[in-house]
Formats: C-alpha cells, sequence, structure tokens
C-alpha cells in the first residue's frame, strides 16, 4: 500500500515542486493554496500535518498546483488578498493588491490627519477598490469617490465595499479619470489618491509570467515612459481639489524625481516622495497652494 496523503506530505511534495520551478515562497505558497483547497486557516495545515486527504480535497489542491505552475498568481487561485489588514476579493478583472500601495494609504492618511468631519476622498484608478474602501474605513466620516475606466474593476470594488462594510461610504464612478465626475465636484475633493498604470511598455514583455499573462494590461501599461496616466492625473488634478488639497500618486521606483518636477509645474508645493517597505521609492505626493 502507499503511503496516504496527508497534510505534512502534500505541502512537502508541493514546497518541492515550486522550489524547483524558481518560485520566491514555496512553503508559503503551498501552505496558503492547501488551506484554501480544505478550507480552513492556514495554521491548521501547519499543526495538523498527520490529517489525511480526502480525495475531493487531494483533487482540488492538485488542481490549484496545475494554475500555479503555470504562473497564474496565488490571489487569483485564493481568490482573496490581504490588504492593510483587511482581506479583499480579487479575479482576474483587477491586479492584485500589493503591500508597496499600501504606502499610499499612509501618505493619504498622513496628509489628512487634521480631516474633517464630512471630507470627500477620490480614488482614481481605483481597481478592486483596496485604496478606496481602506480610507473608508480608517476615516468614518469622510465620504470616498472611487473611479476606474473598467466596469470589470468596478463589480469587483463594489463586492469589496459590500463584504467590509463600506458600502453607504463609497460612491463607485465609471470613467476616464476626472471625466467620470459631474462638473459640480471641482474644487470639492481635500484628497486625490491614485495607484495608476506605470509601467513603460518596453518593460511590460520583461514582468514575470503571473503579471505579464495574467493581471488586466489596462491597469499595467502607462505608456513609453510609463507616467502617460499620471502626467494628466497631476495636470487637472488642481482643478478638483480644494484649496490646501492633497494629491498623492504612486509611482514606479525609478520616476520619483520626474514625477515631483511634475507636480511642481502643476502648482503643488510640500511635495514629498515616500518610500515602501523595501525602501524603494513608491508615492509622491503633494499640497495645492
Amino acid at each position: 500500500m502507499t503511503d496516504p496523503w496527508t497534510v505534512g506530505r502534500v505541502v512537502r511534495w508541493a514546497a518541492d515542486d515550486f522550489r524547483a520551478r524558481g518560485m520566491e515562497s514555496p512553503r508559503l505558497e503551498a501552505e496558503l493554496m492547501l488551506a484554501h483547497a480544505l478550507g480552513i486557516e492556514r495554521m491548521r495545515v501547519i499543526v495538523e500535518p498527520e490529517r489525511a486527504l480526502e480525495p475531493e480535497e487531494l483533487a482540488r489542491y492538485r488542481d490549484f498546483i496545475r494554475r500555479r505552475r503555470k504562473g497564474e498568481p496565488i490571489a487569483y487561485i485564493r481568490g482573496q488578498k490581504e490588504f492593510y489588514g483587511r482581506v479583499f476579493h480579487v479575479d482576474a478583472r483587477v491586479i492584485v493588491p500589493r503591500p508597496d500601495t499600501e504606502t499610499l494609504v499612509e501618505t493619504a492618511l498622513r496628509r489628512t490627519a487634521q480631516a474633517k468631519v464630512g471630507a470627500r476622498y477620490l480614488d482614481l484608478c481605483t481597481g478592486s477598490g483596496c485604496v478606496s474602501i481602506t480610507l473608508a474605513r480608517e476615516r468614518t466620516t469622510c465620504q470616498v469617490f472611487g473611479v476606474d475606466l473598467s466596469n470589470e474593476a468596478l463589480a469587483v470594488a463594489r463586492h469589496n465595499a459590500i463584504r467590509l462594510g463600506a458600502v453607504t461610504q463609497v460612491a463607485w464612478f465609471r470613467g476616464d479619470l476626472f471625466a467620470a465626475l459631474p462638473e459640480a465636484y471641482q474644487r470639492r475633493f481635500d484628497l486625490v489618491t491614485a495607484n495608476p498604470p506605470y509601467i513603460p511598455e518596453g518593460e511590460l514583455d520583461g514582468l514575470s509570467a503571473d503579471i505579464r499573462d495574467f493581471e488586466p494590461r489596462l491597469a499595467l501599461a502607462g505608456g513609453a515612459d510609463g507616467l502617460d496616466v499620471s502626467r494628466r492625473i497631476i495636470a487637472e488634478a488642481p482643478r478638483w481639489l480644494r484649496p490646501g488639497g492633497s494629491l498623492a500618486i504612486e509611482i514606479g521606483t525609478e520616476q520619483a524625481s520626474e514625477v515631483a518636477r511634475l507636480f511642481g509645474e502643476a502648482g503643488f508645493g510640500a511635495t514629498v516622495v515616500d518610500k515602501d517597505y523595501g525602501a524603494r521609492d513608491r508615492v509622491v505626493s503633494g499640497v495645492v497652494l
């Protein structure tokens, strides 16, 4: 008789397979996917190594492994990703929220530390809604407006707002940046945030397969130098911000000096570049003078 496929055995096998394929966190991914296949917390995978898998559980796990081998992001396989302490639903309609983007939230919260009741925040290129909803939950007296060009992305964002208790705080608009908003909202926002597509076209093919082949290109490609969308946001934002309002934009790691220059040209002051958890330039922010 062959040995049974226990939790410990199948995790070791999957981790070895992922390691041989050059994946960065083979053991972690093996454990997370098994926990998802079994419908349990990851900690139980760690503390119950002798548990034998039922045939349907093993089949489900093998399907996840096949998908991961093809490069599909583990967040899509699991259908979720943690961001700023909350679990967001994600799938192929949106890019996967990344820890680096938490820097955008931290910058926004710092810039609005004296936020008044009823303050209005606008989040462009909202995607899964991770920034919009996080700001709403962290600042429970503010009103947040999330904008995206993709109806599919907005469907994910709306779902997340319901799941995470922000449905009454966030309004969603479909359209091209500020053009999605009624003209009456001009000069009425205290904060504008954006995580725009900022990868130069020439670098897209060099991205890892899980990004290049699975995440929506619309949310990645930023033109020749990666700044096509950022330029438009920076140039147009002053019309939509109250005097003293703030703009915060996520950037690629080599874009800080050019984006800071664009902030100055658009009339922003107190421009700051914030670094992400890996000490890389990640967010540029400034205040309308």
